[in-house]
């Protein structure tokens, strides 16, 4: 089949591979993106950890949180320019505050009263549509929440209290001291926010995504020409390094590198004053999986001066 320029761009600005090996891996894989990454992968031209692919989209991840639960909310705008606005903040703070009241699912929020109103949600902004002159959209919620314990909070690089384009939570569970607990959760839910881990443990790990490295680790191995039994520890031993990237446990804590994110745990616990567990983190990148329309810039404003 033929091979397209843009195709070419894409898998490239996705791998950081060469143009040439982009465009062979295209055509190995009849221009099946997710097929080509993993051929470059196999290959050993294009790292996983090039493998983005995601176009931002605009908008606020807002966060709230009591003594024992936390939310993240994402509404999106247009623009980054509305996004800085005060009122279309405050429509991020009051999801927020709803969902915190409610169990925090995407559904029981846009359902729920938006605060000082009888109308819903996304009612709510769709008429906030009008007065901000952007089409906006209530896009997700989720809670986290612990018997005792604590559900930490962490906005990176927030343009208002608990206000930015990336969110964390990070829940512990235990019966020692809370402020030690949630302040411990907080650095690790920094840790969150700057390795992006797949899941809590291994046992968490999408079993399509760990069956996917076992696929590209093998062959990559037989193209050593190694015996089986070789090749089989060769892979065994390239899975444990996938999990202590992608397991937030099993990951070296970003505060202190030279401890497991489950070590520095135990070693917290010595503050906290009883045994602690880490139950659940939630990560909210704002636009994240969102396809946003590429324009040509320049042909807009040429169009527009013709008008």
């Amino acid at each position: 089949m033929s091979i397209s320029a843009a195709q070419v761009k894409q898998l490239r600005d996705m791998t950081g591979a060469g143009m040439m090996d982009c465009k062979a891996a295209l055509a190995e894989t009849n221009g099946d993106m997710e097929a080509a990454v993993d051929w470059l992968r196999a290959k050993g031209i294009a790292k996983a950890d090039k493998k983005a692919g995601r176009t931002a989209a605009e908008g606020l991840v807002g966060a709230a949180g009591d003594a024992t639960s936390a939310v993240l909310v994402e509404v999106n705008s247009e623009t980054d320019f509305v996004a800085r606005a005060e009122g279309f903040q405050e429509i991020v703070r009051n999801v927020a505050k709803v969902a915190l009241e409610s169990d925090g699912s995407t559904e029981a929020v846009a359902a729920a009263n938006y605060p000082g109103t009888d109308k819903t949600v996304v009612d709510a902004i769709k008429d906030a549509v009008g007065t901000i002159g952007e089409n906006l959209a209530f896009r997700r919620s989720a809670k986290l929440s612990v018997s005792s314990g604590a559900v930490a909070t962490y906005v990176h690089n927030a343009v208002a209290d608990n206000l930015g384009k990336l969110g964390v939570l990070v829940a512990i569970e235990t019966t020692g001291n809370a402020d030690a607990a949630r302040a411990f959760a907080r650095q690790v839910a920094m840790h969150v926010a700057a390795t992006n881990p797949l899941a809590l443990t291994a046992e968490q790990v999408d079993p399509t995504a760990v069956a996917r490295e076992k696929a590209i680790f093998s062959e990559q191995a037989r193209e050593s020409g190694k015996p089986e039994n070789i090749i089989e520890k060769m892979v065994e031993g390239r899975m444990r390094k996938f999990y202590e990237e992608v397991v937030l446990l099993k990951q070296a804590f970003v505060i202190n590198p030279d401890v497991t994110v489950e070590a520095a745990l135990k070693e917290a616990e010595k503050e906290i004053g009883a045994p602690a567990k880490i139950t659940a983190f939630l990560r909210y990148a704002l636009g994240e999986g969102i396809e946003k329309e590429e324009t040509d810039f320049a042909a807009e404003v040429a169009a527009a001066a013709k008008k």
